[in-house]
């Protein structure tokens, strides 16, 4: 054997092997291969100069790997290391030369953008050294973790809860999302009116200005002003007071980096940031396609917005060739990403062949992987097309002291909406003359109050990392993922909220460890790190700056932080198991339970009562057989089965309303629901059937396009109207 290529994964391994001959083995490291040790803090103080030294060690379950490594490196006469191009595949292959017992420097470096047979010919024929610079940004960033983790996390354990952790993202990102649930608990609604109108039968309006005022949102504060504004529309003669038509044009989106990768899969496709990071990983590792197995997209954590030559001069004469010229930009578009500490000269995630498009790709890919490779391929072409045009028209309506607006809007030229899909439906206003009167035949206001902010969903969350400048690609997924794991959130109908320990943990933080729930400081530290990638810091000196008033901190909180554990004994000994009782404070108030939880559960009331036992009804769990019983929760009552929690069945107490017209597009039964904003109609064939419905379904059909007609209240009236083409008749 002549040459050896190490890589991480064997998926990747798999698919680069298929690109060479005889003389290269490539073998994977499957991952880390040297680390600090799980059981001890793993960094030690150099007396003379005071830097951190890290004890690196092999783990157990890598020591076979490491052997195998050794005996085919011996033999060798090249070995390449080709790692990931982040910081953290260079801090890899580092350890992996070191771990064979190898100058690390002495080794070819081979970086690749895409698993592809041109890119890794490419990469074999201009190696490179490691970049320490990389890696000791890498290292700076572990050491910092590990400090945080090993040193915050036993005090936090210690003084509120076993089993709790801190860490540097992960702590600023938790005081986030406590932040938010604050402003919620915090708000208080303000009241407002809404005007709205119809002119000359069909033309939708709202009210735009009252006696020369321009009325915004919070502008008519009650019932009187409203009613005031009503009566005296109601008196006026109205004449069109000025035509406004303008064309404006949509930009065309960049390619796909990590973040937006993984708020766009969130919100179109309903994955998580862990489920996308681990279907694009196989993508970019490699799939079975007509040219053998090959990776169909580039590497997937990036904070670049470049895209290769190459690459987008095949998309333009792709987008040439399918769709005409018409949808081809004069100049190749360039964009350029707004991140500080950006990687530039990595790419932007892209398809890596123009011609393995969505069609030819669902011959090969599963359910779940076509749809992100769709988001992706979709993505990219569209970056390269030209805008879409629109022209947007505004019409006022003014009487003595009313002035009405309507708007309407037209898609002139779809543009690069031409592969990403638009589904808005043109709002056209009919063609009226200015100083021509118009009838005003309907008008009615109506209250609302002002909401609280939204809680975050992984996306939003994601994406005001990226703006606070919080983490890197890589570690956002992972961040959400520890938080949920650590009981810190939960995730409730794609909403994120902040568990009691959640509020304990981070106040105790802001009182006592301040840097590490800043955001500044981690964005900040993110920069450092940035600095040192570059070669313009010393890695020891941030963490000797870090280290010395970090432990001093810890130090003081041992003895000054007050203990948060509220456990006051009792001097009673449990029923059921004999350790002794304790009083403790729950979300819903005080309780007594057995000091030897979680191994028993044992609870009562602080009045000595057994808490209330949980009503039996006459139902039958249909899994199990036992009774079940109703229970309650944060969003009412539900039916759960006694036999919890051998048994964990649970339905909702009132089951659904079922109505007796079929789903029309996938023919199963269709129910009216409860979501966040109100009622809703939904099919129970979901997630296969996606059709929803905001107003009841009906029978009837649409005389226009043959499909399915609801019925809802407009303008005091009771109206058919069509789910599908819009189209409306009198009931």
């Amino acid at each position: 054997m002549k040459n050896l290529i190490i890589v991480e994964s064997p998926a990747k391994a798999r698919t680069i092997s298929n690109f060479l001959g005889k003389e290269y083995k490539v073998v994977a490291s499957k991952g880390h291969i040297r680390d600090l040790p799980k059981t001890t803090f793993g960094i030690e103080i150099d007396e003379k100069t005071g830097d951190l030294i890290p004890k690196y060690a092999i783990p157990r379950d890598a020591s076979a790997t490491v052997k195998e490594l050794k005996t085919l490196a011996k033999d060798a006469q090249n070995v390449y290391i080709a790692t990931d191009e982040d910081r953290e595949g260079e801090a890899i292959g580092y350890h992996i030369a070191l771990a064979i017992g190898k100058d690390p420097l002495s080794l070819p470096r081979i970086v690749f953008h895409e698993i592809t047979k041109n890119a890794i010919m490419h990469a074999l024929e201009t190696p490179r050294n490691v970049d320490m610079d990389s890696v000791d940004a890498q290292q700076t960033r572990r050491l910092l973790d590990r400090i945080v983790g090993y040193k915050l996390s036993p005090l936090l354990s210690n003084k509120i809860q076993k089993g709790l952790s801190a860490g540097r993202v992960q702590s600023s990102t938790l005081k986030l999302v406590v932040d938010r649930e604050r402003e919620i608990q915090a708000f208080k609604p303000e009241e407002y009116w809404t005007i709205d109108a119809t002119f000359q039968k069909e033309i939708e309006a709202s009210i735009y200005e009252y006696k020369g005022e321009k009325l915004e949102k919070l502008s008519i504060a009650n019932e009187a002003k409203a009613n005031e504004i009503v009566t005296a529309a109601k008196q006026e003669s109205f004449r069109v007071l000025s035509i406004e038509t303008t064309k404006r044009n949509t930009k065309t989106p960049p390619p796909f980096m990590t973040s937006t990768l993984q708020q766009a899969a969130s919100t179109q496709l309903g994955f998580s940031p862990k489920k996308t990071m681990m279907i694009a990983q196989k993508l970019y590792e490699g799939v079975k396609t007509d040219k053998g197995m090959m990776g169909v997209i580039t590497y997937m954590r990036t904070d670049s917005l470049n895209l290769a030559k190459e690459a987008v001069d095949t998309a333009r004469t792709h987008i040439k060739e399918t769709y005409g010229d018409d949808y081809l930009p004069a100049k190749a578009k360039n964009y350029a990403t707004k991140s500080k500490g950006a990687q530039e000269a990595h790419e932007a995630i892209r398809p890596t062949m123009v011609e393995f498009d969505s069609k030819t790709a669902s011959n090969y890919l599963t359910g779940d992987e076509i749809k992100l490779y769709r988001l992706i391929y979709n993505r990219f072409l569209a970056s390269q097309m030209t805008e879409a045009q629109f022209e947007s028209q505004t019409i006022l309506f003014a009487g003595d002291n009313c002035v009405f607006k309507a708007s309407g809007r037209k898609l002139l030229f779809d543009g690069f909406y031409k592969v990403t899909g638009y589904t808005e439906k043109d709002k056209l206003l009919p063609e009226l003359v200015q100083n021509e009167p118009v009838s005003l035949d309907a008008i009615k206001s109506e209250q609302h109050f002002t909401e609280p902010p939204a809680r975050y969903n992984e996306a939003s969350l994601i994406k005001k990392l990226e703006s606070l400048g919080i983490g890197r690609p890589s570690t956002y997924a992972p961040t959400i993922t520890i938080l949920q794991t650590r009981k810190y959130i939960e995730i409730e109908q794609k909403r994120i909220h902040p568990t009691e320990i959640a509020f304990t943990v981070t106040e105790m933080l802001e009182k006592h460890f301040s840097e590490i729930v800043d955001s500044h400081f981690t964005a900040n530290m993110e920069e450092v790190l940035d600095k040192i990638a570059e070669g313009k810091q010393n890695w020891q000196s941030i963490l000797k700056e870090f280290y010395t008033p970090f432990l001093h901190k810890i130090e003081e909180g041992k003895k000054q932080i007050k203990s948060l554990k509220i456990a006051t004994p009792t001097g009673e000994m449990c029923p059921e198991c004999g350790a002794e009782l304790v009083l403790r404070k729950g979300r819903y108030g005080e309780f007594i339970a057995c000091s030897n939880f979680p191994k028993c559960k044992y609870t009562k009331n602080p009045d000595g009562n057994e808490p209330e036992q949980p009503e039996v009804t006459d139902e039958i769990c249909d899994k199990c057989g036992a009774p079940m019983v109703i229970k309650d929760s944060k969003k009412g009552k539900f039916l759960a089965c006694s036999a919890y929690p051998k048994c964990k069945n649970a339905k909702p107490l009132n089951p659904p309303k079922e109505l007796n017209v079929p789903c029309p597009e996938c023919g199963g039964k269709l129910q009216e629901r409860q979501g966040r904003r109100g009622k809703f109609f939904g099919c129970t064939n979901y997630p296969k059937c996606k059709f929803i419905a905001n107003f009841e379904p009906t029978d009837k059909k649409c005389p226009e396009c043959g499909y399915m007609m609801g019925v809802k209240t407009l303008r005091g009236k009771e109206t058919y109207e069509c789910f599908k083409c819009k189209h409306k008749e009198a009931k």
